[in-house]
């Protein structure tokens, strides 16, 4: 059976030494060595040529995103687990932007961490719910606001609405008739969704639909 080669990179000596009794007692597992900065896993990784790295994120001397940037470079098969106590949007992103394979909590059980080591080797990925919750967030389509589905004209009698004017002051500013305007005005009360013009009007106002002057 070959054994996955596994490399851990962490500024917390603790943190490794933890990881390393762990992972030295997995049959399937060859541990490699350690590292405890972004630059000496970029210089190590080269030399052991490791099937998976578990990657610290905030560490001095090359963070884990520039160092899973660089030895993702010049070994592509190498699947990159980050483990990191972090899972805020400045960090998780540009994480994956660089190439991570998993993303892991400092929170996951040994048994977890390993889990994510054997997937990661068979190209299976693991993210933390809490990530994975932020990512669907991202990604997910926003929802289109009412007033996205009225024509430009009806947009700009909604502005109108908005800046409060009569149905005559819209006629006369936008030179159309009267009956126009009552029909712009009937479409956009249906298209937002609101009972009168008066909501219209709060509904532009709020949407900054209406161009504050001065």
């Amino acid at each position: 059976m070959e054994k996955i080669k596994v490399m851990i990179v962490d500024d917390h000596e603790m943190v490794r030494l933890g990881m390393k009794t762990y992972l030295l007692m997995e049959e399937r597992i060859d541990f490699l060595g350690e590292a405890k900065s972004g630059n000496e896993a970029v210089r190590l990784a080269k030399i052991y040529q490791p099937d998976v790295i578990l990657m610290d994120l905030l560490m001095e001397d090359g963070n884990g995103i520039e160092a899973t940037e660089k030895i993702l470079t010049y070994l592509n098969g190498c699947k990159i687990i980050i483990l990191t106590s972090y899972y805020d949007d400045e960090k998780v992103f540009p994480a994956i932007e660089a190439g991570a394979h998993s993303y892991l909590l400092k929170t996951a059980s040994a048994e977890e961490v390993t889990s994510a080591i054997y997937k990661a080797a068979k190209g299976e990925s693991v993210i933390a719910s809490k990530v994975a919750d932020k990512m669907m967030t991202r990604f997910r389509p926003q929802e289109r606001k009412p007033h996205e589905d009225l024509t430009v004209r009806e947009l700009e009698v909604l502005e109108c609405l908005g800046e409060g004017m009569t149905n005559q002051e819209i006629s006369d500013t936008l030179f159309i008739g009267i009956k126009t305007v009552k029909t712009h005005v009937s479409n956009i009360l249906s298209k937002l969704g609101v009972a009168d013009r008066t909501q219209a009007a709060i509904y532009a106002n709020r949407n900054g639909i209406v161009y504050k002057k001065g």
